[in-house]
């Protein structure tokens, strides 16, 4: 009997054993909520190139033509050698007055190791014997803003011409931002635009341009909104300009309206 009681004890406790073993254990609590995860940044559209310039540069050689921004500011000279040397635009006026196309100028600056590109600190025309120095950006408000995007310079025309590039131009950072033709017309392009077609802009290729053309005294630019290899290939490099731009205005009273 006593052996029969405590085989039933232990059947009892295993069986407590195995259905406490069986049940599901407590769901483990919740982690802390942390600080939200920021999304990663959206991919650039364009990767200008790293390019380290040497400083102290001394570039000599004879002015072959100015070059143009889109709104028709100086931002340049090219030299007979086609080395590229770049300005600031806000010097316009003294670059106009101390340098003349045909002289020769000795130019201190930044020289870029893989471009034939030199940023001007200062140029000197050994004809005129002025000289012109980058002392740094004009004071805010100086200067007019530059036109909304797609919206021309005051005086420019819709254009539409084929050539072939001489050379592409760049910015002070080294960015692509155009080409020159060999009939002297300068093509200015957004940077981001720029280099994705920067194909289009090798020496050599031929070109074909729709955009906002401007004629001044010391040449023509265009800034372009379609370019391609050919009139009948133009991919849109920039927006368009604003509805009803261009419009005729309305006659004066008394006036018939154009025809």
């Amino acid at each position: 009997m006593t052996v029969t009681k405590l085989s039933l004890a232990a059947f009892v406790l295993s069986a407590s054993v195995v259905g406490a073993l069986a049940q599901p254990a407590p769901p483990s609590p919740a982690p802390a909520p942390g600080p939200a995860q920021a999304p990663p940044p959206p991919p650039r559209a364009f990767a200008p190139p790293a390019v380290a310039f040497n400083p102290s540069a001394e570039t000599r050689g004879t002015v072959q033509r100015f070059t143009l921004t889109p709104i028709g500011e100086l931002d340049g000279v090219i030299l007979s050698d086609g080395t590229e040397i770049h300005v600031p635009p806000h010097l316009t006026m003294q670059l106009a007055g101390a340098v003349r196309i045909g002289d020769m100028v000795t130019v201190q600056g930044y020289r870029s190791p893989s471009l034939s590109l030199v940023v001007a600190t200062s140029i000197t025309d050994t004809n005129t014997g002025q000289t012109v120095v980058d002392a740094g950006p004009p004071p805010p408000g100086s200067r007019p803003p530059p036109p909304p995007p797609g919206m021309p310079a005051p005086g420019a025309q819709q254009v539409s011409l084929q050539g072939k590039v001489q050379r592409p131009l760049y910015g002070p950072a080294g960015d692509i931002n155009g080409a020159l033709l060999d009939d002297g017309t300068t093509v200015r392009l957004p940077p981001p635009s720029a280099w994705q077609v920067a194909s289009l802009l090798n020496a050599g290729q031929v070109l074909a341009v729709q955009g906002w053309g401007l004629t001044t005294a010391y040449g023509r630019v265009i800034d372009a909104q379609s370019v391609g290899p050919s009139a009948g290939q133009l991919t849109q490099v920039a927006p368009p300009a604003p509805p009803g731009w261009g419009a005729a205005p309305p006659p004066a009273p008394g006036q018939a309206p154009p025809r």
